[in-house]
């Protein structure tokens, strides 16, 4: 049995390790604040872009009368022997299972897509180095595409979701785009953990291009959060103010559904066409770009609930080796008392 002195440095130890969870947990909290403020700054701007570009769709003739072939390169669809697949996990790790849930998602569409031609770009230092040591690491510019049945890593991107920029995004949506253009990938996917609010997310697999229908957007596979995992997220946002239910944008939504459907024929400066073939790579953009954004608030709210997991279970450790420390200091005390009546009674 551990000595008194022995048990009282592990309550210590526990006691420092509960105060640094705790204060990760905080931390995390107000990380998620703003980056659930970010998110919905960015939403009017993706709204409008949405609302335009539909618009445009009505006035703009996208596809050939005769063939019935899109005009734009971005909605042409092919089959699909090369695939293109964006993976966004974190760059740090204590955040429970966020960035092995995201991995495995991953895993799970590449084996679905055994047999054709796979190249992988990460975005955060878990998913480079998890795929960097299965896959070999290949430039952006190195092979047109892989052999049919390989998987290889082609780009990655390590320290851009501590602050996530709209011109990051825009020059990862430009190296599809181009590509996609050239035909040297048919499909573009990004696998990332999908954020409404703390007890709304859902892992999701998402197609980026072909772009099949302007604003909504093609899920090849989804995971939402099961009943324990909202129940935990409940409890670690009780004590820390952050919003439950997802933000109210309903009527933003409407506003941007009734400039699309308009029966007003709007003047553009430039023609239907040209602008709307302009403003598609921006629509592209603004996707990776929102899908990074969710995925960094998903991070901070899946770092938060696993801190306060650690916190509580550093309590539970320390009621038990308080309990264990007591029976112990009682034993000695007894075994005290014991031998010096002993001792008395030999007199």
């Amino acid at each position: 049995m551990a000595s008194i002195l022995d048990i009282r440095r592990r309550i210590r130890s526990v006691t420092n390790t509960r105060q640094i969870t705790k204060a990760m947990k905080m931390v995390s909290a107000a990380k998620l604040r703003r980056a659930q403020e970010r998110a919905l700054a960015a939403r009017p701007y993706a709204q409008m872009l949405t609302a335009v570009l539909e618009s445009l769709v009505s006035r703009a003739e996208i596809y050939d009368p005769e063939t019935g072939e899109p005009k734009h390169p971005l909605l042409a669809q092919r089959p699909e022997n090369n695939i293109h697949l964006i993976v966004v996990t974190g760059d740090k790790g204590l955040a429970g299972a966020f960035n092995a849930n995201i991995l495995k998602a991953a895993m799970r569409f590449l084996e679905s897509k055994a047999g054709r031609s796979l190249e992988i770009e990460a975005v955060g230092r878990k998913g480079r180095d998890f795929l960097r040591r299965r896959y070999p690491p290949v430039a952006a510019g190195g092979v047109t595409s892989p052999p049919a049945g390989r998987i290889v890593l082609i780009g990655e991107h390590v320290g851009i979701l501590s602050r996530v920029e709209h011109a990051m995004a825009s020059e990862i949506a430009d190296g599809i785009i181009d590509r996609y253009a050239k035909a040297e990938i048919d499909a573009v996917y990004i696998v990332y953990n999908e954020f409404k609010s703390v007890i709304a997310q859902r892992l999701i697999v998402q197609k980026v291009l072909p772009i099949e229908r302007i604003g909504e957007a093609t899920v090849a596979q989804a995971e939402a959060m099961s009943a324990e995992e909202r129940k935990r997220a409940l409890e670690a946002a009780k004590e820390t103010g952050v919003g439950l239910r997802p933000a109210e944008v309903r009527e933003a939504d409407r506003r941007a559904a009734r400039f699309a459907a308009a029966p007003v024929d709007y003047i553009y400066e430039q023609p239907a066409k040209e602008l709307f073939s302009d403003l598609l790579p921006k629509y592209v953009g603004i996707e990776i770009f929102r899908a990074l954004l969710e995925s960094v608030a998903a991070e901070h709210a899946a770092r938060m609930t696993a801190m306060d997991a650690a916190t509580n279970n550093a309590s539970e450790m320390i009621d038990s080796l308080t309990l264990a420390m007591n029976r112990a200091r009682q034993a000695k005390i007894t075994k005290e008392i014991i031998e010096i009546v002993s001792g008395a009674a030999a007199l």
